[in-house]
């Protein structure tokens, strides 16, 4: 019996259940036939379906079995909630991106009346690719801030590699002796939670520590600075500016730029009369973006390299010396690389319209 006798007398007995793959196949199958005498070869119809030969061989042969292709009756449990019910849960986690699973099950019960747990709420949310993640902590951006950051990334768009090098970007940064990565995961079993072993003592605010600073150029970069107290108007004058930034501005010319954020102490009188004195040009910046100031990158790459040494710093002194030499071993073209992504970086704020970027 042909390919078209089966399909036509097995429908015609109502014993033909058609499934998404038996509407493209038989079909398919059906009008190849007509147009030759002993219709196309599986493997024909595979390639012009894109669909294994295995397939197609498997369902004529149950179609010639039994005349259906359809799936057959699965005794598994049966979904809980609907389609619109699955759309309903979308729209609500979306709307309120902080409920938890819990309070999303219990908007389903009131709203729909059904019940559903906790994991079938994170499957659900799952298949519609909604996964239960930590929020980026940013900065809090006002729309004058988004304004200014949106006018400078424009500004310095279109700048090239040439420019870029002529900028030294810096930024102090506060390393302790204990880490404040919350990244850190451990092995345990259920229930020992609070056992020694499997808890992490921090002080509230961190701990004894160094501050420190550091520019960084296309090519170079200053020495790393190191004090134990908070940065003033008059250090940064007479050991950041005088001890570091002068020699580059010395060595670089008038085409020297030198950028720094708008904290406190940056923007001090005596800071200014600093850099007029010794004709130091200081690059606009826009307050609260630091995702725009690649230094920030090589302060997380300095705290990598500090938490892995082996073994780690136990005391001030020791921290120090760690903080010194993994400074030097930061590979320079890393360092480049990311002074060269500054165009990028303009182009992200743009893009977000001076909101926060992913850099």
């Amino acid at each position: 019996m042909s390919l078209y006798t089966l399909k036509k007398s097995k429908i015609n007995r109502g014993s033909f259940s058609e499934s998404p793959r038996s509407r493209t196949v038989i079909p398919v199958m059906h009008r190849n036939y007509r147009t030759t005498e002993c219709g196309r070869t599986q493997l024909e119809v595979s390639e012009e379906l894109g669909i294994a030969q295995s397939v197609i061989s498997r369902l004529w042969q149950r179609f010639q079995d039994d005349g259906n292709v359809s799936r057959c009756y699965s005794t598994g449990r049966p979904r809980v909630t609907t389609p619109n019910e699955d759309r309903y849960l979308s729209v609500t986690a979306k709307r309120n991106r902080r409920s938890t699973a819990s309070d999303l099950s219990r908007q389903l019960s009131s709203a729909t009346g059904t019940t559903v747990s906790r994991q079938t709420m994170y499957t659900r949310l799952g298949h519609i690719g909604l996964y239960a993640r930590r929020p980026v902590r940013c900065v809090p951006l006002t729309a004058t801030h988004c304004r200014l950051r949106l006018a400078w990334s424009r500004e310095h768009a279109l700048w090239t590699p040439q420019q870029w090098s002529c900028v030294m970007f810096s930024d102090e940064s506060r390393f302790s002796l204990q880490s404040d990565s919350r990244r850190t995961f451990i092995w345990r079993a259920p229930g020992t939670r609070y056992h020694q072993e499997n808890t992490i003592e921090r002080h509230r605010y961190g701990g004894a520590g160094w501050l420190v600073w550091g520019g960084i150029i296309l090519g170079s970069r200053t020495d790393l600075h190191v004090q134990s107290v908070t940065m003033t108007g008059h250090i940064y004058r007479d050991v950041i500016l005088e001890q570091h930034v002068r020699l580059f501005r010395g060595a670089m010319g008038a085409e020297f730029l030198f950028m720094d954020d708008n904290a406190r102490p940056h923007r001090a009188n005596i800071v200014d009369e600093c850099l007029q004195s010794e004709d130091i040009t200081r690059m606009d910046w826009p307050a609260y973006s630091p995702d725009l100031n690649p230094i920030e990158h090589v302060w997380d790459m300095l705290g990598r390299r500090i938490a892995a040494r082996q073994p780690p710093p136990t005391c001030l002194p020791e921290l120090r010396r760690a903080l010194l030499d993994e400074w030097c071993n930061i590979p320079q073209d890393q360092i480049d690389n990311l002074i060269l992504s500054m165009p990028r970086r303009c182009k992200a704020c743009i893009v977000s319209s001076g909101r926060h970027t992913p850099y």
